[in-house]
């Protein structure tokens, strides 16, 4: 294993893409060519077409997962995206996160001329015009999301939150030279040494398991194919972790393809959800049934004087969370007058609620859907786009509930000890 090493026999590459970090890894009569990029960089897209026109390979792998790879073949499927099913099925927060994370290279892109991830459509269309096949060798970025969710406490869960706002929002300009310098080898090492030390549980599932995830892909799919020259394109940052599991997982080939495939699958398993979350939300729902049960004991005027706090805390801090967010006046009242409900009930949040009301009486438009990857790269194109908007309404009246329920708590079981 050499980096940015080109033995005789390996197909000629241009002169320019040596600046590109790269690795070349051999075994057993097989070449992989690791190259390593920045996503919004217009040079490691040139880099790829010129590696590809100089080359002679027989497949490419790119770090892309099958989600993210259909969202470039089929720029328009976001248009197609059944909003209904996104909040029945709960993957309003998914589909946020996907929507904050892509907003910074979006963004960036924009600013340099490029698209994000112009690599890999470089990747795609060299492929095509070749007809080499395509292996999708990243982990799905689903599944990525919700291991570093899980795998996270509350506080760091909240700094993390607060670093993809910050990001998605920031209007700070970024120069060619200094993405480029992002593909500097010294540079990213040090980035990402200190990155596992300062967030250990970030660093594991983002980029250590993604680097094994995807050098036990390239092994498997050279195990079972008869592939000896591969082009792989991937993030700069995981061009130093690919070249210290890669190898290892080559030499367990073919014999222990299925131990292989064995840990494919554990790194796809989804830790399951904590019970805590949900055990808490069912006492403080019995903690305030028996608030109210305990106030009228006293007296009506007491027991109604609670009851009216729950409502207008609750209710009042889910409406402003709407109002906030830009929801419809009906959908600020629904609002108010689902929150001291649901909150009571776990099962069934606020956000589902006003986020249906919203999708009811301001409709999206297929043009909202097809503008929504381009509106939610500016902070006002949230509350421009109606898709973004229902969006955040569903987030804003949940955060106001959830708020409220912990204050009108707070002063329910004060009116009591004060009784």
């Amino acid at each position: 294993m050499n980096a940015e090493e080109i033995t005789p026999e390996a197909p000629a590459i241009p002169a320019a893409a040596l600046s590109e970090p790269m690795l070349t890894i051999e075994h057993e009569g097989r070449r992989f060519t690791l190259l390593g990029t920045a996503h919004v960089s217009r040079v490691s897209a040139d880099k790829v077409a010129e590696l590809l026109a100089a080359g002679s390979y027989d497949a490419i792998a790119i770090e892309l997962c099958p989600g993210r790879h259909n969202a470039i073949v089929n720029p328009d499927a976001l248009s197609r995206m059944n909003l209904f099913e996104v909040l029945r099925k709960k993957k309003t927060v998914l589909v946020i996160a996907n929507l904050v994370l892509g907003a910074y290279q979006q963004r960036v892109a924009k600013q340099l001329g490029t698209q994000p991830g112009a690599e890999m459509r470089a990747a795609i269309d060299g492929s095509r015009a070749q007809q080499l096949p395509v292996l999708l060798i990243d982990r799905e970025i689903g599944t990525t999301l919700k291991r570093v969710y899980r795998g996270i406490g509350l506080v760091k869960r909240a700094k993390l939150l607060g670093g993809l706002l910050e990001s998605a929002t920031s209007k700070e300009q970024v120069t060619a030279a200094e993405i480029e310098r992002l593909k500097e080898g010294d540079m990213l090492e040090s980035v990402f040494n200190q990155f596992a030390e300062e967030a250990r549980e970030l660093y594991v599932p983002l980029i250590d398991e993604r680097d094994r995830y995807m050098s036990l892909r390239l092994a498997v799919e050279t195990s079972n194919n008869d592939y000896h020259n591969i082009l792989v394109v991937v993030g700069a940052g995981h061009v130093r972790g690919m070249g210290k599991y890669l190898p290892g997982y080559l030499s367990q080939q073919p014999a222990s393809t299925r131990s292989l495939q064995a840990e494919i699958s554990a790194l796809d398993q989804v830790p399951p959800a904590s019970k805590l979350p949900s055990m808490l939300s069912w006492l403080i729902v019995v903690l305030i049934l028996v608030g109210f049960i305990i106030g009228f004991r006293y007296s009506p005027e007491l027991g109604l004087r609670i009851v009216l706090d729950w409502i207008l805390i609750n209710g009042g801090l889910a409406a402003l969370g709407s109002l906030i967010a830009g929801a419809h006046v009906l959908t600020i009242l629904s609002a108010f007058v689902a929150a001291p409900l649901t909150a009571l009930n776990p099962m069934i949040g606020v956000g589902m609620v006003t986020a249906a009301v919203e999708a009811w009486l301001r409709k999206p438009e297929i043009g909202d859907f097809t503008r929504l990857r381009e509106d939610t790269s500016k902070l006002s194109g949230w509350w421009r786009n109606r898709v973004a908007r229902i969006l955040l309404i569903f987030i804003g009246s949940s955060l106001g509930c959830v708020l409220g329920t912990y204050i009108a708590g707070f002063l329910i079981f004060s009116r009591l000890a004060g009784n």
